[in-house]
């Protein structure tokens, strides 16, 4: 019987050995087959050597979360050779290099093994022996392809793009393919009806007869730090400077790319980019051309984030609009550098000594990457602040299928900006500090605003409504409590958290119990798989996706929706000691008492079974 559009697909291998071009060549063909389609990288953090992982999942839903066990394993590294195996499921389907030294007899009996001999089908492409070793895992894509029916055209067109531009590095690879596929006819094609029952279908809106791999009618194929990229350039961004950091180095480096081909300074359209000799230089420049008008940010991850801290206080108590872009990974410390986490919520919100808080915003999928970008400028110029945008690995480095990206049709919200007509008709002095409209938020001036009124001292010291130099206590008191009723005022600027309700797709019966599930940021992949798993068992959800801090309204009617102690709320996190739930309990420490957390905290992207085991199992007892 077959499997339609549905299946795991796990590649173990070792980091350096090329394997990356290759999984990506396969992912990228079953996208422009217009499949439901998800990638996940799991690599080391040393360069080359250490083992790799890369998993595919296409299922006609669309989950695309992690799973713990596989369909079809292709084993490439001797080292990992028992542990990946142990992951194959009972009849799943297992490829393996023949220089894998393994008793037949030896192996599992409830899957379908069958060594290659890899090494053997590139012997006559390329007399390099460096470029074979390359070449044996353009063999299993094409031996795969021709297992599961893609056509021959979207495979073509997938490795074009993932080798653009290097006409005879595609020809040499496509030999390698026609190997691999050529192997299958021969030898495994007769497995299918027994052994290997998966295939693709096309969508209706196949891609296949455009020449754009990246792009399937309406959906892009992308990972979340190239679409906050994008949304930094559509988002007016003209000063980034930054100090490369996995996982968030390639946001920087997408910025520069697609910069380029945005805001080409041919057309007039400057920007400037820097790489800084560390962090804390290139948080303090940002703030500078933040300071002087520019829309400017930076990214990084925990470690980096550490070292922005002092800085960070003073963009708040300075009131400097300022966005950084943390791409969460695995710590403390250096932690797990290629592992992701949820790790930073807390030290994000109060980043600095003494009282600070920072608007956040947790993207939860590529189109909310691209536009929490444009919102992150927007916010920090409305209420002249930093912006913490937090992702994470997964999301950021990850590729996954989304929406096409829409243009912005609304300007940018500079805030508060007085020019000279404004100071023109301004009755007395202007007052930087000044909170006229009882929101908390001042009004500014730009540098070289050609007025009298303008000019201003910037100042991280105590300072009174006109800036001058002040170390009054009851002055330092006002103005620590108007920043807060300034955060207080974002609730209404920052995007609203969703509310859904759902039964599951594969509910049978009517629901037993009702629960609330809180989640967040890169969680969102794994929580419609977990609820559909929970329907199954006959637990019915409501689910609230946060999207911002500080909270908004929709939060607190969601927590006064879930008081019955018969409905128990759950908040789900990818960290140890429930980031997200601490900040709920300060803002509503009446309403959010009973929450209970679900928390991941192994490095590895958060898995809908382990969500719907932990409920289940609090549910049931």
């Amino acid at each position: 019987m077959s499997a339609i559009n549905q299946f795991v697909l796990h590649v173990a291998t070792v980091n350096g050995s090329g394997s990356q071009s290759a999984n990506q060549v396969l992912l990228k063909s079953l996208f422009q087959m217009g499949l439901k389609v998800g990638g996940k990288n799991l690599f080391p953090s040393n360069i080359a050597g250490l083992p790799t992982w890369f998993t595919i999942r296409v299922h006609p839903q669309g989950y695309t979360s992690r799973l713990s066990h596989q369909d079809i394993l292709v084993a490439m590294n001797p080292a990992t050779w028992s542990k990946d195996l142990k992951d194959l499921k009972p009849g799943g389907f297992l490829l393996y290099t023949s220089e894998i030294k393994v008793d037949p007899t030896a192996l599992r009996q409830d899957i379908h093994a069958h060594p290659i001999a890899f090494r053997d089908l590139v012997e006559g492409i390329s007399p390099s022996v460096k470029l074979k070793k390359l070449l044996v895992n353009m063999v299993y894509v094409g031996l795969l392809s021709e297992l599961l029916e893609i056509p021959e055209e979207c495979s073509r067109w997938a490795l074009e793009d993932q080798f653009a531009g290097k006409g005879s590095v595609v020809d040499t690879n496509w030999k390698a393919f026609q190997a691999g596929a050529l192997y299958a006819r021969e030898h495994l094609v007769g497995l299918r009806s027994e052994q290997f029952p998966y295939r693709v279908q096309r969508s209706p809106d196949s891609p296949c007869e455009t020449s754009e791999p990246k792009v399937s009618g309406q959906r892009l194929l992308m990972d979340g730090n190239s679409a906050t990229a994008i949304g930094a350039v559509v988002g007016g961004c003209t000063f980034a400077s930054w100090y490369p950091i996995t996982p968030s180095s390639s946001v920087m480096e997408s910025f520069v790319h697609w910069a380029g081909e945005l805001r080409p300074p041919s057309q007039g359209k400057t920007y400037a980019v820097v790489q800084a000799e560390d962090e804390i230089a290139a948080i303090s420049m940002v703030i500078g051309a933040g300071w002087a008008g520019s829309r400017a940010m930076t990214a990084t991850s925990g470690p980096g984030l550490s070292l922005m801290a002092e800085a960070a206080g003073l963009a708040y108590y300075a009131e400097i609009p300022a966005v950084i872009f943390n791409v969460q990974r695995a710590g403390p410390s250096t932690g797990l550098p290629t592992r992701t986490l949820q790790g930073d919520v807390l030290a994000a919100a109060y980043l600095s000594h003494g009282d600070t808080r920072h608007i956040l915003l947790f993207p939860g999928n590529l189109e909310e990457c691209y536009e929490f970008a444009q919102v992150a400028f927007d916010l920090a110029e409305r209420c002249q602040s930093l912006v913490i945008v937090l992702t994470d690995l997964d999301l950021g480095m990850n590729l996954q299928v989304g929406p096409r990206f829409a243009y912005p049709q609304k300007p940018y919200d500079r805030g508060k900006v007085l020019d000279k007509e404004d100071l023109d008709r301004l009755e007395g002095d202007f007052a930087r500090y000044r909170d006229v409209d009882g929101d908390g938020i001042c009004y500014r001036t730009l540098p070289l605003t050609e007025h009298p009124k303008a000019a201003y001292f910037t100042r991280g010291t105590g300072h009174n409504e006109t800036s001058g130099y002040s170390e009054d206590p009851e002055v330092f008191r006002r103005n620590l409590e108007r920043l807060k009723k300034k955060f207080l005022t974002a609730r209404s600027h920052v995007p609203a958290a969703l509310w859904q309700r759902t039964e599951g797709s594969g509910a049978t019966t009517a629901p037993r119990t009702s629960i609330g599930i809180i989640a967040y940021g890169s969680s969102h992949e794994a929580m419609t798989e977990a609820m559909d798993l929970l329907a199954q068992e006959g637990v019915a959800c409501e689910y609230l996706r946060l999207r911002a801090y500080p909270f908004s309204s929709e939060v607190e009617d969601f927590l006064k929706a879930h008081q019955d102690p018969e409905s128990p709320l759950f908040l789900v996190e990818q960290n140890r000691d429930a980031q997200m739930l601490s900040l709920l309990k300060e803002a509503f420490p009446q309403l959010a008492c009973k929450t209970k957390p679900v928390l991941q905290f192994d490095g590895l992207p958060l898995e809908a079974a382990f969500v719907a085991r932990e409920i289940l199992s609090e549910v049931n007892s």
